[in-house]
């Protein structure tokens, strides 16, 4: 089982679509996938699932947090978490807003881990703990976890339960430097977690699943740029050629030079044009917009553009699938 953070500290940048969008296509490509909402304000599971079904949901206690709560009340462990279907190859750990609350617990449990106390390493591993056993029940081959533009606790948790990370930007001021803001925080938290397991491994915690924490940055992908001749426009283009550097040297702590346009580094992953007016009519449909139809209001020009919103999204999957060795 493979597991990919999508995660930038700048919100805004597109990233809960296209945690969607390539949930849907690897599934599509017959990759059993387990999509993962732990960004509180509940987005990822929104577009997934009607408002009806999210209120049922909730009120039936069928989220991620439900499954964490036992352990912050002292009444035992993390549970089985429940897991919506949203078609044979994809299902959906749904998110709840509950999940803003809990800050304060994990970053205290963080502070006492260094004291090896074995319910703070319990409940900093818990939610590593729910997807692996969910994706394994399941059996899944492909993990994607969405979460919220913060550097705050819950993220910190969340991504140490991510082998790799993927950061979604835009072209603009505020995602340069939420790239410089991002790589050192990742360095200080994979390195002071090194820490904790060196001090969990001296301590006994019976056979406790602890997560690696590695979050290995695979790459990013540029979101939403403007286009002019099948060329970015001039006022996005001045801070795509800034995106290869800043990635290199702020995420992954590469001092090599890097190239100034993205088609050429190794690190993007892709750069995703605006589709427009295809979002609302994929809102509407409740479905990918790659997957539109003429009965959902994709008509004449609409149709070559969710021909080519297939073709980008599954050569992102199969650029996704070379880095993690899942062919697509």
């Amino acid at each position: 089982m493979k597991s990919i953070a999508f995660f930038n500290n700048k919100g805004g940048v597109g990233k809960t679509a296209l945690v969607y969008h390539l949930a849907h296509m690897f599934a599509e490509q017959g990759v059993p996938t387990l999509a993962v909402d732990l960004d509180p304000q509940a987005n990822l599971s929104t577009m997934c699932v009607d408002e009806d079904r999210i209120a049922a949901l909730w009120h039936e206690e069928k989220t991620f947090y439900t499954a964490f709560a036992p352990i912050l009340r002292g009444v035992g462990d993390v549970e089985p978490a429940f897991a919506e279907e949203l078609n044979p190859n994809l299902h959906l750990l749904v998110g709840d807003l509950r999940l803003s609350s809990i800050e304060d617990t994990l970053s205290d449990s963080w502070t006492k881990t260094l004291g090896g106390e074995e319910r703070a390493f319990r409940i900093m591993s818990g939610f590593h703990r729910i997807i692996t056993e969910t994706a394994q029940r399941l059996d899944k081959a492909l993990v994607l976890i969405d979460l919220g533009p913060n550097l705050g606790a819950l993220n910190r948790t969340a991504l140490l339960s991510s082998e790799s990370l993927i950061v979604p930007v835009a072209p603009d001021l505020f995602s340069i430097q939420g790239l410089k803001n991002l790589g050192p925080t990742l360095i200080k938290w994979r390195r002071d977690w090194t820490k904790r397991l060196q001090e969990a491994a001296d301590i006994r915690l019976d056979n406790l699943d602890l997560p690696q924490g590695t979050m290995d940055p695979l790459g990013y992908v540029v979101m939403s740029f403007g286009v002019r001749d099948n060329r970015p426009v001039k006022a996005y283009n001045d801070y795509m050629t800034q995106i290869p550097t800043v990635f290199a040297h702020s995420v992954r702590s590469d001092l090599a030079s890097a190239p100034t346009d993205p088609s050429k580094d190794l690190f993007c992953l892709a750069s995703l044009k605006h589709y427009r007016s295809l979002m609302p009519l994929a809102m509407t449909a409740r479905k990918p917009m790659f997957s539109l139809k003429t009965a959902d209001g994709a008509i004449g020009s609409h149709l070559e553009a969710v021909r080519k919103c297939h073709d980008d999204f599954f050569a992102l999957a199969q650029a996704i699938g070379v880095q993690i060795h899942i062919p697509i």
